[in-house]
């Protein structure tokens, strides 16, 4: 039979109500008790139900990540696994367990923000790679269950932002192709309705405009942040406009996919075209050539996600937006002209 409190509470020569309070941190138990209460208690194998507990306090001690469309391809880029591992380290140091789940638009047709976080027993979310346009994004906003957003500045009551600085990373990739002497310089972006598409199409925008450069609608494609998506938007790019010397990539992935496409074109990196990504994924500095890119700290992100979402549930102030910065990566992926 597992132990319970009352054997602890015998073994201890003390009251049931005072190995309870011990165990769940109450202040008004002496320092000595609560030493003697953990030592019997971890001797004895005690285990605290977790779910009996959760019904007296109502609070699981749970986060939920909620992730939009997970699939096998994303496991390429590594991001979502790195801000996984901040988050799980920060939730475990703190004493908090952390459950993944995925959603898709079919499933929100089905079941509710509120229903799905009630479901899986969770005390608030983290949610990350959902579109600006998702039907969740309402709910979260108004919702009284507390959530961080990753990459989505959107803030209420009970709702904070972990974002990267996409803005000046882009302005950084596009200014260091720049001042290599490209001016003909493409943008392979991700999708509209995200939003660190949109931050980073700003700063691709602001590089030009700060160096006196034009900005030309018909030098941006979308690539869906994905392998062959950027492979395809190079091949348009560069059929539109043979002088392109140069192509910034809003993800990692992308500029994958287009330094294939080049060469299938029979040019070459960085010879004929220079490349720039970013996210700085693991792959990015094994490619031949090496990727120049701009860096972003995931696991920082998931970590403070994770701080983050703990204070609001302990009551404590938050900062409704974080924004972490970027850093450029210069490898051999970009080659100075004249």
């Amino acid at each position: 039979m597992s132990v319970t409190i009352k054997d602890i509470a015998k073994a201890a020569g003390v009251s049931i109500t005072t190995v309870s309070r011990a165990l769940n941190g109450y202040s008004d138990v002496s320092e000595e008790t609560r030493r003697k209460i953990f030592r019997i208690a971890e001797d004895m194998g005690y285990s605290p139900n977790i779910a009996a507990r959760s019904l007296i306090v109502k609070r699981t001690k749970t986060l939920g990540l909620l992730i939009s469309g997970i699939t096998r391809t994303s496991v390429k880029d590594s991001i979502a696994f790195e801000i996984l591992c901040g988050m799980n380290d920060r939730a475990g140091e703190l004493n908090y367990d952390l459950v993944l789940f995925n959603t898709d638009t079919q499933k929100q047709k089905m079941k509710s923000y509120k229903a799905l976080c009630l479901e899986r027993g969770v005390d608030g979310v983290i949610i990350m790679g959902i579109r600006m346009d998702d039907p969740y994004l309402e709910e979260v906003v108004h919702s009284a269950i507390p959530c961080v957003l990753i990459d989505i500045p959107l803030t209420g009551k009970d709702v904070s932002s972990v974002n990267s600085d996409s803005v000046n990373g882009a302005w950084m990739a596009v200014d260091h192709l720049i001042r290599n002497g490209h001016r003909h310089i493409g943008l392979i972006n991700g999708h509209a309705q995200a939003f660190v598409s949109q931050k980073r199409l700003e700063g691709y925008r602001k590089a030009l405009a700060d160096h006196g450069l034009p900005y030309r609608d018909d030098c941006v494609e979308d690539g869906g942040f994905t392998e062959s998506g950027g492979g395809k938007a190079a091949v348009r790019l560069l059929s539109r406009h043979p002088d392109m010397t140069a192509l910034f990539c809003a993800s990692d992935l992308m500029a994958i996919g287009a330094i294939q496409a080049i060469r299938n074109m029979g040019k070459s990196v960085p010879e004929d075209v220079s490349v720039v990504g970013y996210d700085n994924i693991s792959m990015s500095e094994y490619l031949s050539p090496p990727l120049t890119t701009i860096k972003q700290d995931h696991y920082r992100m998931g970590y403070q996600a994770a701080q983050m979402l703990i204070d609001m549930l302990e009551g404590r102030k938050v900062n409704p937006q974080v924004t972490l910065p970027a850093e450029l990566i210069v490898r051999g992926s970009v080659r100075a002209i004249g």
